[in-house]
């Protein structure tokens, strides 16, 4: 099988929307809250494209790198890829990210949701590539 461009460059759309409602809608006021950043001071940073064009060369990225894995592991449903992408949250960003929040004595609350973004992502990528690789020729 070969890769499918177009998958991953949709995974990659769907993972920075995802990222706009989690942070812009669903979690604002509490990451706000947790990160002690006050609506005002949010207003003053002023808008600039610099964050959001780097952030989807990155989901770029990740979408890229987790295609590749799903075509090695044969994950060729949904339901695999999503398997795949929950994997790969629990065994690397999951435990790399929770250690550095606890040295750093940060909130569990601020973990949760700075890094359960990540992992909703991964599987929804996993499984939109699972589903989709069948149909790279």
């Amino acid at each position: 099988m070969k890769t499918n461009y177009a998958a991953v460059v949709v995974c990659a759309v769907v993972y920075w929307l995802l990222g706009a409602l989690w942070f812009g809608f669903l979690f604002t006021k509490p990451w706000m809250a947790l990160e002690h950043i006050s609506e005002e001071q949010a207003r003053s940073m002023g808008p600039t494209v610099a964050p959001y064009v780097i952030s989807f060369i990155l989901n770029l990225l990740i979408a890229y790198v987790l295609s590749q894995l799903c075509l090695w592991r044969s994950a060729t449903t949904a339901a695999r890829g999503a398997a795949l992408g929950i994997l790969l949250w629990i065994g690397f960003v999951g435990p790399i990210t929770y250690t550095t929040y606890m040295y750093e004595m940060r909130p569990w609350q601020l973990f949760a949701i700075n890094n359960f973004y990540p992992l909703v992502g991964l599987a929804l990528m996993g499984a939109m590539l699972g589903a989709w690789t069948k149909k790279a020729a």
